[in-house]
C-alpha cells in the first residue's frame, strides 16, 4: 500500500496546525460559526444533532494494521468507544468535542491519515473496488491510478471550491463492486482490441434528490492521459455547474441539461486544448507509485479446505471471494451482526481486525462501501483459525450480500439532515429475517436504507430500498424495488404510498414472499423483479 513521502507528511502536518489555530479562534469567539463552518468542513468536521462528527479519509478503502489500531485507539480516547464505517470507504466518529479535534488530526497524521476533503465542495475520497489487487477478474490493480487521482485532487487550486461535492471511483474489472456508474466520474480500466490498457470514462452519475446513472462519455483514454482527461471533465463542470441552487449543482444535472453529447463535445475540446498546451501526464509519478502496490509474497499451499463444520462452511461460502492466487481468498469481516448497527465497530474490534490483518493478510485491510471490512489476502489453510477468532469476537456473521447485510446511514439518531431513523429499522429487519430463517432461502438480496433524500444509505441502488421521509411531523418510509449498483446498474422505483416503521418491516416481508413464490430456478430477487415487474409486488402490498 502507498506510503507517504516527505511532501505528503509535511502537507498533512501543516494542515493539523492550521486547523488547531482555527479551532482555537472559534473556541475563543474570534471566529463566528458562519466563518468557521467552511474551514471545519474542509477538514471533515460536521456539526450533527448532538455533537461534532469527524469523517476520516481512507483512500480507496486501503489501510494497514497500524492505521486500524490508531482508529480504534481514537475511538476509545476521544469518542464513545466505537466508529462508523461509511459507504464512501471512510470512518466517522459521532461524538467529537471541538477542543479535541486538532489532537485527533495529529494522532491521525502520525499514521499517515487525515480528514482533508472528506467534506466541502471539493473532490472527495477516491473510491475503488474493495477487492482491488486481489480479485481474480481484474485487469490490473486500480489503486495506483486511484492514488494518482488522490494526489492530483488534494488541494487542487482550481477545484477547491466546486459548485458541489464531487466523487470519483476507479475500478478494473467488468464486475462492478464499487457502484462506479453512480459517481460523478466513474473510471473503468479496460483493454482495447490492440491489447492496450486504457480508461473508459463515465460522467454524471449520482444518487440523492435526483438519482442518475452516469452515461459513458469516452470508451478509451490512454492510461497516461487519465489525469488530463479527468481534469478536462472537471473544468467543464466547474465552468458551467450551477452555483445558484445547491439542488441543481451536481455534475449529473449539468450533463442532463446540456445533454450527454454536448457535454462530451466540450470535454473533448478542453482535453485537446490541454494536450496542445503541452500538459504533461504524470508518468514519472505513476511509476514511483506502482511499486507500493506490488503483490505481497504469496506462497503455494492447500487449495481446498475441510468443510466438516457446517457453520464454518457457510461462512466460507458467503463471506469469501475468489483470489487471483488459488491458495488464497479475500475474507469479508461482517460489521452486521444480528440486531447490530450496520458499519459500527468498537475500539476493541478495530484492534482485533488490525491484529488479524497482520497475522493473516500481509498487514492489509480494506473498507467496503457496504460497510464491512476485508482481509484481502488470506491463505485457505488459515481460514478456519481466522473464522474461529472472528466468531469469538462477534464478527463472524455469514451474511455477505444477504438481506441481513444491509446498508444503513446514521439517520435521525445522529444526522441533522435526516427525516427518519435508519438504525433501529435495520436492526429490527435483521432480527426478523434471522429469526424466521428466510435469509438463507432468499440468497442474494441487497437492502439499503437512507434516513433522508440525500441517499447516504444508497436506497436508490437497493434491490429493496427504503427512504425515510417526514409526513406531517411523523417518520414515514417509502419502499422501492429494482435498484442495482453493480454492472447491471439500475435505479429502484417507488412501490406507492409510504409506511410506518412497523408497516415497512411487514412490507419487506411481503415483498420477499412474492419473490419466493414467483422466482424461477436460481433467479436472484432482482432477476425475478425484472421479469415479472412491479404489479405483483404492489398487489401484495396494497391489495
Amino acid at each position: 500500500m502507498y506510503k507517504y513521502d516527505s511532501y505528503d507528511q509535511e502537507m498533512v502536518d501543516a494542515r493539523v496546525e492550521e486547523f488547531r489555530d482555527q479551532a482555537r479562534r472559534r473556541l475563543e469567539g474570534s471566529l463566528s460559526e458562519d466563518e468557521f463552518k467552511p474551514l471545519r468542513l474542509m477538514n471533515g468536521l460536521y456539526l450533527q444533532l448532538h455533537a461534532y462528527m469527524l469523517r476520516v479519509a481512507i483512500p480507496y478503502g486501503t489501510l494497514n494494521s497500524e492505521q486500524m489500531t490508531a482508529l480504534g485507539d481514537i475511538a476509545d480516547k476521544y469518542d464513545r468507544g466505537y466508529g462508523h464505517f461509511t459507504t464512501r470507504q471512510n470512518l466517522q466518529y459521532n461524538w467529537i468535542k471541538l477542543e479535541d479535534t486538532a489532537d485527533i488530526l495529529a494522532d491521525l497524521a502520525k499514521v499517515e491519515m487525515h480528514a482533508i476533503q472528506t467534506s466541502g465542495n471539493c473532490i472527495r475520497n477516491i473510491s475503488s473496488d474493495h477487492f482491488a489487487g486481489a480479485a481474480h477478474d481484474e485487469l490490473v490493480d486500480p489503486r495506483p491510478y486511484a492514488e494518482l487521482m488522490r494526489q492530483w485532487s488534494s488541494f487542487h487550486p482550481e477545484f477547491t471550491y466546486l459548485p458541489r461535492k464531487f466523487k470519483i471511483c476507479v475500478i478494473a474489472s467488468e464486475k462492478d463492486r464499487a457502484a462506479m456508474r453512480l459517481h460523478d466520474i466513474g473510471v473503468q480500466i479496460v483493454k482495447n482490441e490492440a491489447g492496450e490498457l486504457g480508461a473508459r470514462f463515465y460522467a454524471g452519475g449520482g444518487m440523492g434528490r435526483t438519482p442518475m446513472i452516469a452515461p459513458m462519455i469516452r470508451d478509451f483514454v490512454p492510461l497516461d492521459q487519465l489525469i488530463t482527461y479527468a481534469e478536462a471533465c472537471l473544468r467543464v463542470y466547474n465552468r458551467y455547474g450551477r452555483r445558484d441552487n445547491k439542488y441543481k449543482a451536481r455534475i449529473k444535472i449539468l450533463v442532463h441539461e446540456l445533454g450527454r453529447d454536448e457535454y462530451v463535445r466540450q470535454v473533448e475540446e478542453e482535453f485537446a486544448h490541454m494536450l496542445e498546451q503541452g500538459v504533461e501526464p504524470p508518468r514519472e509519478e505513476l511509476e514511483r507509485i506502482k511499486p507500493f502496490f506490488a503483490d505481497p509474497a504469496f506462497e503455494d499451499g492447500p487449495k481446498t479446505l475441510d468443510r466438516s463444520d457446517p457453520d464454518f462452511a457457510l461462512w466460507v461460502d458467503r463471506n469469501t471471494n475468489r483470489h487471483k492466487h488459488d491458495s488464497y481468498v479475500s475474507a469479508v469481516i461482517s460489521l452486521k451482526p444480528v440486531g447490530g448497527i450496520p458499519g459500527d465497530a468498537t475500539g476493541d474490534q478495530m484492534r482485533l481486525m488490525a491484529r488479524l490483518a497482520k497475522q493473516y493478510s500481509f498487514d492489509e485491510l480494506r473498507i467496503m462501501h457496504t460497510q464491512n471490512v476485508v482481509l484481502p489476502h488470506v491463505k485457505i489453510s488459515d481460514l478456519h483459525a481466522l473464522w474461529t477468532e472472528l466468531e469469538a469476537a462477534g464478527l463472524g456473521s455469514p451474511n455477505m450480500d444477504s438481506i441481513e447485510d444491509m446498508i444503513a446511514c446514521p439517520g435521525l439518531d445522529y444526522c441533522a439532515l435526516a427525516n427518519a431513523r435508519s438504525i433501529p429499522l435495520a436492526q429490527r429487519i435483521s432480527e426478523r429475517f434471522n429469526a424466521s430463517g428466510k435469509t438463507e432461502k432468499l440468497g442474494e438480496l441487497k437492502l439499503k436504507i437512507s434516513g433522508c433524500i440525500n441517499a447516504c444509505g444508497h436506497h436508490h441502488a437497493g434491490h429493496i430500498g427504503i427512504l425515510g421521509v417526514d409526513k406531517k411531523g411523523l417518520e414515514n418510509y417509502q419502499l422501492s424495488l429494482g435498484g442495482s449498483e453493480a454492472e447491471d446498474t439500475s435505479l429502484a422505483k417507488i412501490t406507492g404510498p409510504g409506511f410506518t416503521e412497523d408497516g415497512v418491516i411487514e412490507a419487506v416481508d411481503k415483498v420477499t414472499d412474492v419473490y419466493l413464490a414467483e422466482r424461477e430456478g436460481e433467479e436472484r430477487f432482482l432477476d425475478t423483479y425484472r421479469r415479472i415487474g412491479m404489479a405483483p409486488f404492489k398487489e401484495a402490498l396494497y391489495g
